[in-house]
């Protein structure tokens, strides 16, 4: 049924390899790519020469903390997802030496049969490879990430897939060795990417339930439609894609060795709380109310949370506006304290 999905359009490129602005880049509001950026790296060229010269240059900078790392059998295709019943995970996790786990992917990668899908997640870069983000890191334009600095990780695996999901942060990823497909969708796409269950999930996130290889467009019909804003990225040694916080995106790593490097960041104030902490508030509170109410409520919050901020308050003395002003840091606690208070009753 694959012939029957359109076509996704490719990342926006640009030519400027040197220092982004990252910031203008995410108001754009669209993937872009910049070939090149990181080709510079030492760990970009060590992957040039082989496998085993990046993971030789990675443990230069490993310590010895244990990282996780995830096998799942050959038959998942690499596919990293549910088990049939969909309450359960496709694949184990393991807590190993990084030494030992590079040690198990090239021994694979150079052995006969088909190998397991192996795959070690976001996995901190400044906590485990301390050292490494001074010979090979992100430079970015002016001082986004000296007011909000990022998290910056990297992921290392043999072909596997991480699939479809979002990020509550803008995320800027470096192929660093192998390559790397990123399918990537608006987030007004949601509905047509059949998200799976709130928990558990494969890496900590909702992740479509459509397998993108062999879609069942009869029971995920609406996929077709998802496909239709699809943004494709591939992705080179040394290339740089830059996409929005909630954007879905689903990454496959082409190769027998694959290493990511990239960097989450927001520039919300940090005494905010997460979005998502808010859903499932309404899911308490909203979603299972009439459909009368509902539509009433959706006019007050696109009054009082989607709308203009200073139109809401602009007929109000500000020692009126309590929290219906810009937020602080002390009226975020007292807004905490409130709701903690209410939850708790």
């Amino acid at each position: 049924m694959a012939e029957r999905l359109p076509t996704a359009r490719h990342a926006r490129e640009l030519v400027e390899t040197k220092v982004p602005d990252l910031a203008a880049l995410v108001q754009g509001n669209e993937p872009v790519i910049l070939r090149g950026y990181a080709a510079h790296w030492p760990l970009v060229r060590a992957g040039q020469v082989s496998a085993r010269a990046a993971a030789d240059y990675l443990l230069g900078f490993d310590h010895g903390r244990p990282v996780t790392g995830y096998m799942g059998d050959p038959a998942i295709r690499g596919r990293f997802h549910y088990d049939e019943t969909v309450t359960g995970l496709n694949f184990q996790t393991q807590t190993l030496p990084l030494r030992a786990f590079l040690t198990r992917l090239l021994d694979e990668a150079e052995g006969p049969g088909e190998p397991p899908a192996l795959y070690m997640g976001s996995t901190d870069l400044d906590a485990y490879l301390p050292g490494f983000r001074r010979e090979n890191d992100l430079v970015p334009s002016g001082e986004l990430f000296q007011r909000h600095p990022p998290l910056a990780s990297i992921w290392i695996g043999n072909r596997t897939i991480a699939s479809a999901h979002y990020d509550m942060a803008n995320n800027a990823a470096i192929c660093a060795t192998g390559r790397r497909r990123f399918t990537l969708f608006p987030p007004d796409q949601i509905g047509n990417l059949y998200p799976g269950p709130l928990a558990p999930t494969p890496g900590g996130q909702v992740v479509s339930m459509v397998d993108f290889a062999r879609p069942d467009l009869d029971r995920y019909p609406r996929f077709a439609d998802a496909m239709a804003h699809a943004v494709v990225a591939e992705l080179e040694p040394g290339d740089l894609l830059i996409y929005p916080a909630l954007w879905w995106h689903q990454v496959e790593a082409l190769e027998a060795f694959n290493i990511l490097v990239n960097y989450w960041w927001t520039t919300a104030p940090d005494y905010l709380d997460t979005p998502m902490d808010s859903v499932m508030h309404a899911m308490l509170s909203l979603r299972d109310r009439p459909a009368a109410e509902k539509r009433a409520w959706r006019a007050v919050f696109d009054h009082y949370i989607f709308g203009d901020g200073e139109t809401v308050v602009a007929h109000l003395p500000p020692a009126s506006q309590g929290p219906l002003a810009p937020l602080d840091e002390a009226m975020a606690r007292r807004l905490r304290a409130y709701l903690l208070q209410r939850l708790n009753r």
